[in-house]
This record gives structure tokens, sequence and C-alpha cells, in this order.
């Protein structure tokens, strides 16, 4: 089972004040439940691990946007200092893919991918997808079932968060960062309809928040 940093459901994060966050967000959030720089910490312990695990196979990274964008594109630094730093090396190509399931702070059970189309180029190699969040886990098994369709060599899954839930299907990414309790999470690339993904810590949507940028 996938190791990961526990985030426990009475954490109520830490108080705005200490940290650097814009302005015009500082009405909206009610904490930072994860600073920027242990974001930074963990996702190169999970580089660390790939690079350990995958060494030896090239593999085609795919980013889900748009809220993988950042996880997706620190982990390749250090990814890439990795390779040209120890004696392990995994060669890449990246791609990228887009899901939207979401209307406002409710899932709609309706994933679509955008940019799915040239996926069939995966056929025998290893795609390792790399997401922000897994919350139910049905967005996440949509999309490994259309990259099987694809005949892959062997499909991995790294997110930065998973989210403890009663709606979890149970499935569980092979790589985690953090294990997070069931609040709206913004910031990092994390969203709320195109919000807060100027925002650099992982922080607790209020729920006025909520109402003002509802559409």
């Amino acid at each position: 089972m996938a190791s990961y940093l526990e985030i426990l459901d009475d954490d109520q994060g830490h108080e705005l004040s200490l940290f650097c966050v814009p302005k015009h967000y500082e009405e909206d959030l009610d904490s930072v439940i994860i600073p920027n720089g242990l974001i930074k910490d963990r996702t190169e312990r999970l580089a660390r691990d790939i690079v350990r695990d995958m060494g030896g196979h090239h593999i085609v990274a795919l980013c889900v946007l748009k809220g993988g964008y950042k996880f997706f594109a620190d982990l390749m630094d250090y990814i890439k200092a990795l390779n040209q730093n120890s004696d392990k090396s995994v060669p890449l190509t990246v791609d990228f893919i887009r899901l939207k399931s979401y209307s406002n702070d409710q899932s709609t059970n309706c994933v679509k991918v955008i940019g799915g189309d040239e996926l069939s180029a995966l056929s025998g190699k290893v795609s390792f997808v790399f997401i922000d969040i897994v919350e139910t886990g049905r967005t996440m098994e949509t999309l490994l079932a259309l990259l099987n369709e694809c005949n892959p060599k062997m499909v991995k899954v790294a997110s930065l968060l998973v989210k403890r839930t009663p709606r979890s299907s149970g499935y569980r990414p092979d790589y985690i960062g953090f294990e997070v309790p069931d609040k709206f999470l913004v910031g990092y690339a994390l969203d709320y309809n195109e919000y807060f993904r100027d925002l650099s810590h992982i922080c607790i949507l209020s729920d006025r928040a909520k109402e003002k940028y509802r559409v």
C-alpha cells in the first residue's frame, strides 16, 4: 500500500496571518492546511520513490489538467534533478489530458475527457498519470478504463492528495502525497470554478467563498 502523510480530520490548519496569502483571497479562506514548503518536500520524496521504482523504464508522464499542473511541474523538476545526479534515471516523455467532473463544489458524476484523441500512442508503453486529487475515485477509474483500452505496458498513478470520504469507491493511487479530510480544498492549482489556482498553499475554502464564486 502506498505511503502518505496524513492530515487528520480534526486538523483545523494554520492561521492565514502566518503565511503570505494574496490579499484578494484573505476573506475567502478558513485556514492554510498544507503549506507550500511541506507540499514541495513531500513532492521531492515522491520523485525519489518513483525514480527508485521505475528506473530503467521509459515512461510517458501524463499530466491531468488543470489542477495537476503545479504538482506535475514540480515533480518533473525533482525527477530531472535526480536523473542528473543519481545512479538510476528515468527516461521521460510528457503528455497532457484534461478531465472535468465538477460544477461548483459538487461532482456531476459525468466525467468529460478532453485531449484523449492521441492516447493510442500509449500502446505498449509505461504510462504514469499525475493528478492533483482523488476524491470518490470514479474520475480516475473512468480515465484508467480509457487508458487500458490503448493497451499500455503498465499504468501507474501518482496523486498529490487523496480525500477521506464515505463517497469513495475504494480506489487508491500507487503514489500518494497526502491523505486529507473531507473538506473543499483550493490552492497549488486546485480551483473552485477556476479561482484560487494562483494560491501557493493548499487551503480550506470558506462557505462564504463557495457562494461568492458560485456559477
